[in-house]
């Protein structure tokens, strides 16, 4: 569970920080284990999205009723796999 909340809190995090993204869920409603989130701007669609598969990223586009992107960090997944994502996220940021 530690772990899980600190993966979520890391990822969320940057959501919140990044002007790039905007979270689809209130902050007390939020999941551990499923994080969903928009990107502002449309035209950085296709380079955030290349950026994320090249890291090996797979399953991010699409949430199916909310749109944008979802961020599923179940137990096996590593807090270094979600350090990926937000690296990606904060880099895409300073190439805006």
């Amino acid at each position: 569970e530690k772990r899980n909340i600190q993966k979520a809190n890391l990822l969320y995090k940057t959501i919140d920080s990044n002007p790039l993204f905007t979270g689809t869920v209130k902050k007390e409603d939020r999941s551990t284990m499923n994080a969903t989130f928009l990107l502002n701007d449309l035209k950085l669609e296709d380079k955030f999205n290349s950026m994320w598969k090249t890291n090996g990223i797979n399953g991010l586009k699409g949430h199916r009723s909310v749109g944008g992107y979802r961020a599923s960090m179940y137990n096996a997944m590593s807090i270094e796999s979600v350090k990926v994502l937000v690296d990606i996220m904060n880099e895409l940021e300073k190439k805006a």
